[in-house]
């Protein structure tokens, strides 16, 4: 199994290889966009230095997981990326991942996070067979943590941890999310809505 292209409504993602680090430099080149990440812009050289070996890993691809990159398939348009990363090492036959994402600005407040990461986690509950998919972000970015409730994700816990740099807001911590598979099931037997049951289509 490999990471296959994932199509939603709106939205064609596929696996994100080195091809795509010119978009990653443009990406991390607005300081908005890594405000809760590293607090501004990260340079080309360390977009390159950072995403460069992500690009390369393909452990997490052997069983269906790791990056995406997605474009509007209306125009073609870049709009971000969606990720569902495994533990390392990567098991056989993973249980849990983290979901994570990272859009242009100019994408912002039009869907496009919510519906990139429930084809991600569809993916991974219906194709990988995954029990657990978790998320988490800074306890102040608060657009994040409506997307992971959009998901049907359940806050369940609220980290204090070390930083070398912390950034505003580190003091409230760090959120992490839930939604188990169970749930996932649940959700998508009643039909369309808000969580994350919307079986994504694949090619």
């Amino acid at each position: 199994m490999s990471r296959p292209i994932l199509f939603t409504a709106r939205l064609e993602l596929v696996p994100m290889t080195s091809e795509h680090l010119p978009l990653l430099v443009e990406l991390d080149a607005d300081a908005e966009v890594l405000r809760h990440i590293v607090g501004r812009a990260r340079t080309a050289e360390e977009v390159h230095a950072y995403w460069g070996p992500i690009c390369a890993d393909l452990e997490a691809d052997r069983v269906g997981l790791g990056w995406w990159i997605g474009s509007r398939r209306s125009d073609r348009a870049f709009v971000g990326w969606w990720d569902l990363s495994p533990d390392r090492p990567v098991a056989e036959r993973p249980s849990r991942a983290e979901a994570g994402w990272r859009l242009a600005r100019g994408h912002w407040r039009h869907g496009y996070a919510t519906e990139g990461a429930r084809a991600v986690i569809d993916h991974g509950f219906s194709t990988v067979g995954l029990q657990v998919v978790s998320a988490e972000t800074m306890a102040v970015n608060h657009p994040s943590r409506r997307v992971m409730a959009r998901l049907g994700m359940r806050h369940v816990r609220t980290d204090h941890r070390r930083w070398d740099a912390p950034l505003p807001g580190t003091e409230h911590g760090e959120v992490v999310y839930e939604v188990t598979r169970q749930e996932w099931i649940t959700d998508r037997t009643r039909g369309p809505g808000p969580g994350p049951g919307r079986p994504p289509a694949v090619r």
